[in-house]
């Protein structure tokens, strides 16, 4: 664990209590639960994930969360490969990966981040991505997501601490970009 002077923890995901607050946080930034002002200047989630796959994947690899006191507050989902099929939303972004990358390399895919809104713009995201690389940096050699072009927060942030575009494509009549985080 990592305490920060403004009492926010990063650490892996424990018990079903903290998947429950990832699933609050995640419902009340839904793509169609905000204003289009909103989307615009604050982002948005688009998957929305069962907690039964939620703890699959937590099982396979624990997420990432920030919590404050008692209150998970920010999160970033671990997906293995092993869920390329799980969520069907999904299939496509895996399929971009198997031709944008080298097979050699070993890479865990960030399946969403978020913030609570009173948390944005201190250093949550940057936190979370640098936790996930001290944890997970021994067994993966990169971290992979794609952001929804119209996240244009999104795409910033990522690309601030350093994700690189791997391709541009379109699924369900969205248009993403599929970025990568080399660790090593």
């Amino acid at each position: 664990m990592k305490n920060l002077e403004n009492s926010i923890t990063y650490k892996r995901v424990t018990n079903n209590e903290e998947l429950h607050q990832i699933l609050e946080l995640q419902q009340a930034n839904k793509i169609e639960s905000i204003s289009k002002e909103e989307r615009i200047s604050q982002g948005f989630v688009t998957v929305n994930h069962s907690f039964d796959i939620l703890k699959a994947m937590n099982g396979a690899c624990p997420h990432i969360i920030a919590k404050s006191d008692s209150q998970v507050i920010g999160y970033a989902l671990c997906m293995t490969q092993e869920f390329k099929d799980s969520i069907q939303v999904l299939a496509p972004m895996f399929k971009a990966i198997n031709c944008s990358i080298k097979k050699s390399i070993n890479y865990i895919v960030m399946g969403q981040i978020c913030i609570e809104k009173g948390f944005r713009q201190q250093g949550v995201f940057r936190g979370l991505y640098n936790f996930m690389m001290q944890e997970l940096n021994l067994n993966f050699d990169a971290v992979i997501t794609e952001v929804d072009t119209n996240n244009t927060r999104s795409l910033y942030a990522h690309k601030a601490i350093g994700f690189e575009l791997l391709k541009t494509y379109k699924s369900n009549n969205q248009e993403w970009e599929l970025l990568i985080w080399h660790w090593e």
